[in-house]
This record gives structure tokens, C-alpha cells and sequence, in this order.
């Protein structure tokens, strides 16, 4: 007679990924690099539409932009991470009173959920007996198996405002900085950008399959391409404007 192998302590367990759905990651990653992008391609648009070897305009351009997309992003984030909250408890709510208004149907109806996937009939008939005795339980196992919210790990709305905010300004001081030196020249803040470009785009590619190479050269040449047209932008406007 084979024994049956018991199973591990889950705090044994040692089966970890990143954060691939939280509240922080996105926003912190495309915070940076719309700050970087946009700050660079906003300062190389007044740089373009300078006569005068005057970089009051350009730091003010540039903190400027800095300060109304942290505040933006920060703003955009919360609402949208919030407003998605709001919607996915609703459906809890909602599934909440199903259950505990026809709990024999949707016991039938998790353990269909579980025969779908694999599970014999008896076995997932008992599970969700089992799961059905604490109706929280059961509508957290309905929430996670019919629409794919865990309601204990809900996206926060004050760490996703918070990383967009700080990680935008971080971005967007890169090109910045130079001019907040006292460097005149755009040269230094092209290369310090470019390179906080590519910098950027390897380390994107680090939470993909993606090559470190390819995403790095990829944000390079989308943000140079977008600072250079801006600039092009500044430079026709400036002309017009003398």
C-alpha cells in the first residue's frame, strides 16, 4: 500500500514572484518614464524656441512640467486605481448576496467551476461544500474564480498616486538637472537624458522577456525621436513668433 506524501508547510514554501498586478509597480515604471520623456521633449522644445542664451525660461519651462505631471499622474492614478476598486467591490457586494441568497446554486456553480478545471466531480462537489461553510470564504473564492479580484489585495489608490508622483518627478528632473547647475549648454541634459533613456528601457525589459538591449535602444530611440520633434516644434514657433 503507497502512502500518501504529506503535504508542506506553507511557510516552507519558497514560490515568490514580482508584483505583476499591484498598486505600485505600473505606475511607478511609466511614471518614470513619462516624466523623463515628456520633461525632456518639453525642455528641448523651449531650447528650440530660444533666441537668447537666457535658461531662466528653460528651468521654469521644466519645473513647471515637472510639478503639473507629478500632480497630473498622482491625480489621473488615484482615480483610476480608486474607480476600479469601487467597481470590483461592488461585484463582491453583489456576489455576496447571491450567496448567501441561493447558496445551493452557487455551491453547484463552484464546483462546476472546479470540474472545468480538472477536478472530478465528486471531489469538486465536496470541495466547494467545504468552501460554502464560511460564506466569506466561498465569496472570496467566487470573486477570485468568476471575475479575478482577490478582495484582500486590492490595489491601493494612495500608493499608486504616490509612486506615479515621485516616480515622474524623478524622471523629469533628469533633464533638468544640468539647467538647475547653472550648465547652459542642451548638450549635457541631451546626453545625461539619453542616457536615463536607455537606462530605463534595459531595466523595463528586466520584468519581461524581453533583451536588455532591445528595450533599452527601443526607449531610446521613442524618447529622442519625441524630444527631437518638439524641438522642431519650438524652433518653427520661436522663428514665427521673432
Amino acid at each position: 500500500m503507497s502512502e500518501t506524501a504529506a503535504l508542506p508547510d506553507p511557510d516552507e514554501i519558497d514560490h515568490e514572484h514580482p508584483d505583476v498586478t499591484g498598486g505600485w509597480l505600473r505606475p511607478a515604471v511609466f511614471g518614470a518614464m513619462d516624466g523623463l520623456v515628456s520633461n525632456f521633449a518639453l525642455i528641448m522644445g523651449v531650447v528650440g524656441g530660444s533666441t537668447a542664451d537666457d535658461t531662466k525660461p528653460i528651468v521654469l519651462a521644466g519645473l513647471a512640467g515637472l510639478a503639473a505631471g507629478s500632480f497630473s499622474m498622482a491625480a489621473g492614478e488615484y482615480t483610476s486605481v480608486a474607480s476600479q476598486s469601487e467597481f470590483a467591490l461592488a461585484q463582491v457586494d453583489i456576489e455576496r448576496e447571491e450567496i448567501l441568497d441561493n447558496k445551493r446554486g452557487e455551491t453547484a456553480e463552484l464546483a462546476a467551476m472546479f470540474v472545468e478545471k480538472g477536478v472530478d466531480e465528486e471531489t469538486a462537489r465536496e470541495m466547494a461544500e467545504q468552501i460554502h461553510e464560511d460564506p466569506e470564504q466561498a465569496v472570496r473564492v467566487h470573486a477570485r474564480e468568476e471575475f479575478g479580484v482577490d478582495v484582500d489585495d486590492l490595489a491601493s489608490p494612495m500608493l499608486a498616486a504616490g509612486s506615479s508622483f515621485f516616480s515622474f518627478a524623478v524622471g523629469a528632473i533628469i533633464p533638468l538637472l544640468p539647467y538647475l547647475l547653472g550648465v547652459e549648454s542642451p548638450w549635457l541634459a541631451i546626453g545625461l537624458s539619453l542616457v536615463a533613456l536607455f537606462a530605463c528601457g534595459a531595466i523595463v525589459t528586466r520584468l519581461t522577456a524581453r533583451s536588455w538591449l532591445f528595450g533599452g535602444v527601443r526607449q531610446l530611440l521613442l524618447g529622442g525621436a519625441a524630444a527631437g520633434l518638439t524641438y522642431l516644434v519650438g524652433e518653427a514657433v520661436g522663428r514665427s513668433l521673432s
